[in-house]
């Protein structure tokens, strides 16, 4: 029996341990109990009679073995959290969210799949490894450094493990891997052999995003808009063969406004759009670029935009994306003036060796010294950053791999349409980010911590050399090729790939990775094994990695299978602080999850990140966790009123419907309509309208009017005690498992103390005694006069009312209550709860008239109309010198119209008593008390 306070650090840590000992969440062995039935079984075979007084709830025990079978499965792939760090909110938000699908598939049913990764290969780890170990990964080679990154992030994993499990995620720790691991290297290489056959990858010298504090190419999708203070300057250039008779009348220079003057030795060429009229006489001449001195060409082209400094471009090789297509476009020079640390190159001459900020300085000075600089002037503009270090991004010549893309966009947008999104609005990012993709994927990284690229290329003709299926996974440095000659030219000399995979060309194969998709030897095809999981039944996601993760991973997966990879898409938002701020170290807002768990519990904080419609970002609330935690002292102590007063509920085999009083069937028919929204919302995935409803139906319909009604009943030994202790059982054993999913420990601890008996001694399989293993309520389809009930129900509340704010105890008799409305059943159950001498139920409507209580105004349309007079028309209105005739106020000689005022009235009973406030018009209550 639940005794003292609830405790939720012991109950809470019992549970967490015992689920993982215990496996209670392993894949493929789920069992549903039998002694979920909250009737006995003798019940449910009488209910296949066309006996309809009979309760039926065959429905609601069923026992059930799942053996992993496909059509069981119900598979989610969770998302990797990447190790870089501790467990912050957007963790326990987005896996709290996931695990409430999962607590409630399981009882709906379901084997459910839910495992659990690492994304531990990448820049996040090695920059993780790094920060710890102080070194940079340069110093090392790379399979040494490889060592140190994985020996770290093991530590944080471990962490991490523990953490998860102290949130009560019911995850299958059976089911878990890493991204840097043996298989999902084998798994990664595969994929990218496959694309590769498929014609759908290639490796090219071009222009490419890149970072130079990470000293890698990144993809578009890594790169992020930062706005950020900046100068314009106005630099002069010297305009010379001016071959256009129209330029005659021009001076020797012309303006062009920059922010990047650091890029002046890289300039190729100068720009005017073919509408420019006052600059399209220096089409065809040439300028001279200031302090460099090189000769560019000045070109017409409409991607100029004229409304930006002056309207005349330089083109640098590369500052930006139109540049780059400048360059393509018109076959100009490449002249890179940066280097892949952010370091000037040979060609900024005597600018050489400087970092490209301290080169603008020493560039704009020099600009200064020599005239060429007109003007500077404070800007602030959007740049793009890398978004994992915020460092400005360049653009640099690289042979790097790329995956097609815009080849396919509409296919791509094709395959979301196919999946169902919740909420629906999010698959406009999806959309809006494929509309906007300019890049093909550049999957190739210049980095240490990473799987490696399985590929040779001939020292002679540079002849790609793929490993063979069969062998991987393999590491070029270390590994020899599966050829002793190159098949184009017969040259016996290799150089390896000394690229690593991007990530996120890792992390998108999960679906993969978890079904099972592998290279078969015997067949000599790449197939699933025989899970069956494919394609996967959800797809849990934040809305800030769309178009990182879930993009990229229907592209893998649609490529490798002509599937989509998901039935359903659920994405979270993220969680900010108690401003709607995002949370941020820098910002000093930062709340870590371990300190809350720490002072409340885990099931206060599972409360509040029910809290927000999925898709919406929810602020951190610790208002929002005390409420959770209210609840939870709400239901462990009506939990111990129960047990005491159904210590001598009668046996199932005894009841019928006959058996019970009106209240009992309205109680258990609210139940079921509960259970129907309930069931609705969580397969929606509303899980803040779930919450929400249920809890207002716990606390107000059980707790508030049933439950201090039964106790009256069953205290004093009143009609229909039995069936009351009976009703509470049922109920209660209902909420519990309704609550199961959100509030997963207290209703464990609570299902346990009540409805398992010697739980802890047993040696069968314990597992299949957690609630998350019982069925979930079905509706029991009890006849109840509902109507009545809610009324009922709502005369108890408003003499309740009546009796506090005339200061009397609860127990106070009241002489004579008079009640106007369908109360037909409940009667005594009125009377017995409210200490009522003499409940009279009256077939004729009270004589009810309607009082004016006062007149407002619209004033935003009384005020024009009427000016001064408005203070004549308020004093009339306060001495009752109006009237109202056809909708319209007339007073002091002025007219008001319908929308310029509102009658303020109020129900008044005139005859012997008190008539009581309801918030329903259908029943009404007089009070007459002496």
């Amino acid at each position: 029996m639940p005794s003292g306070e609830y405790d939720p650090d012991a109950v809470e840590t019992k549970w967490q341990d015992r689920w993982v000992d215990e496996e209670t969440y392993t894949y493929a062995s789920s069992i549903v109990s039998a002694s979920d039935s909250e009737f006995d079984p003798h019940l449910a075979s009488e209910s296949e009679s066309s006996d309809e007084h009979t309760l039926d709830n065959s429905s609601d025990g069923a026992h059930v073995d799942i053996e992993a079978d496909p059509d069981t499965a119900f598979s989610i792939d969770s998302p990797p959290p990447t190790v870089s760090g501790n467990l912050h909110w957007g963790h326990v938000y987005g896996f709290t969210l996931q695990d409430f699908v999962a607590r409630f598939k399981r009882m709906r049913g379901s084997d459910v799949f839910f495992p659990f990764g690492y994304d531990d290969n990448g820049i996040a780890s090695e920059r993780l490894a790094e920060d710890e170990l102080n070194v940079r990964h340069q110093e090392y080679e790379r399979r040494e450094f490889q060592q140190m990154t994985q020996e770290v992030c093991q530590q944080y994993e471990a962490e991490f493990t523990e953490k998860m499990q102290q949130l009560g995620i019911s995850i299958d720790w059976n089911q878990t891997y890493q991204t840097i691991s043996s298989d999902v290297k084998r798994t990664s290489q595969l994929s990218f052999i496959d694309l590769y056959e498929q014609g759908r990858e290639y490796r090219k010298r071009a222009p490419t995003i890149w970072c130079p504090e990470c000293e890698t190419a990144i993809s578009q999708v890594e790169t992020e808009d930062d706005e950020q203070p900046s100068h314009f300057h106005d630099i002069a250039f010297e305009l010379i063969n001016k071959n256009n008779p129209r330029s005659e009348h021009r001076t020797d220079t012309f303006t062009i406004s920059t922010t990047r003057p650091e890029l002046l030795p890289a300039c190729v060429a100068i720009f005017v759009h073919p509408d420019d009229d006052d600059n399209q006489d220096l089409v065809g001449a040439d300028a001279r670029v200031p302090l460099f001195d090189q000769t560019v060409p000045i070109i017409a082209d409409e991607r100029v935009d004229m409304e930006t400094g002056s309207g005349i471009v330089m083109c640098c090789t590369f500052g930006d994306q139109t540049d780059i297509e400048w360059y393509q476009a018109h076959d100009l020079d490449l002249r890179i003036a940066i280097d892949e640390s952010g370091t000037m190159t040979d060609v900024a001459g005597s600018y050489s060796g400087l970092d490209s900020t301290e080169a603008r300085e020493s560039i704009v000075a020099d600009l200064s010294e020599s005239d060429a600089l007109l003007d500077r002037r404070e800007i602030t503009h959007t740049v793009n950053v890398h978004e994992r270090c915020g460092t400005n991004i360049e653009f640099l010549v690289k042979d790097q791999w790329y995956v097609k893309l815009l080849d396919k966009t509409d296919e791509y947008l094709t395959a979301g349409r196919e999946m169902e999104w919740y909420p629906e609005k999010m698959f406009t990012r999806y959309k809006n980010w494929i509309e906007g993709l300019q890049w093909d994927w550049a999957i190739s990284r210049q980095r240490s911590s990473g799987i490696p690229f399985p590929v040779w290329y001939c020292d002679a003709c540079e002849h790609v050399v793929i490993a063979e299926k069969e062998s991987l996974p393999v590491d070029p440095l270390s590994d020899n090729p599966p050829v002793e000659s190159c098949p184009a030219c017969n040259h016996d000399t290799f150089i390896p790939e000394d690229d690593v995979f991007d990530t996120w060309a890792t992390s998108s194969l999960t679906p993969l990775i978890n079904a099972g998709w592998d290279w078969n030897d015997n067949t000599e095809t790449i197939e699933f094994g025989d899970s069956g999981l494919y394609p996967f039944n959800l797809r849990p996601q934040g809305h800030d990695i769309i178009s990182f993760w879930l993009f990229h991973t229907v592209v893998k997966c649609y490529e490798h299978t002509g599937e989509v990879p998901f039935d359903s898409v659920m994405i979270n938002g993220m969680v900010l602080d108690e401003n709607r701020e995002k949370m941020s170290k820098s910002k000093g807002n930062v709340i870590a999850p371990d300190e809350v768990i720490t002072e409340y519990p885990v099931d206060a904080a599972r409360y509040w990140a029910a809290g927000s419609a999925v898709g919406d970002d929810l602020p951190y609330s610790e208002k929002g966790i005390r409420a959770g935690e209210k609840l939870l002292r709400k239901l462990w102590n009506a939990s111990k009123l129960v047990e005491d007063l159904t210590t001598d509920a009668p046996d199932p085999e005894t009841m019928s419907h006959a058996d019970l009083e009106a209240i009992d069937r309205w109680l258990l028919a609210r139940i079921d309509t509960e259970i129907d929204r309930l069931t609705e919302k969580f397969e929606s995935r509303e899980f803040s309208k779930a919450r929400d409803g249920l809890r207002s139906v716990f606390w107000h319909t059980f707790c508030d009017d049933y439950l201090e009604i039964a106790k009256h009943r069953i205290r004093e030994g009143t009609t229909g005690d039995a069936a009351a202790a009976y009703t509470l059982t049922v109920a209660h054993r209902r909420f519990l498992k309704l609550f199961a999913p959100i509030l997963a420990h207290a209703s464990e601890e609570l299902w346990h103390d009540m409805y398992v008996s010697n739980s802890i001694d047993k040696t069968d399989d314990i597992s299949s005694e957690s609630i998350h293993r019982q069925s979930w309520p079905n509706p029991l389809g009890i006849d109840a006069n509902v109507d009545a009930g809610e009324a009922a129900m709502s005369v108890v509340g408003a003499l309740r009312k009546y009796k506090s704010n005339a200061q009397l105890p609860m127990n106070a008799t009241l002489d004579r209550v008079l009640i106007w409305g369908d109360i037909d059943g409940f009667e005594s159950d009125i009377a017995d709860v409210m200490h009522i001498e003499t409940l009279e139920s009256v077939s004729e409507r009270p004589s009810i008239e309607s009082v004016v209580t006062g007149v407002d105004l619209e004033y935003s349309l009384v005020g024009p109309a009427f000016g001064n007079a408005v203070s004549d028309i308020e004093t009339a209105i306060e001495s009752g010198e109006y009237e109202v005739v056809d909708d319209q106020l007339h007073t002091e000689g002025i007219t008001l119209d319908p929308e310029m005022f509102d009658i303020q009235k109020r129900r008044q009973y005139t005859g012997d008593g008190e008539m009581l406030d309801l918030d329903t018009d259908d029943v009404i209550v007089i009070v007459q008390n002496n």
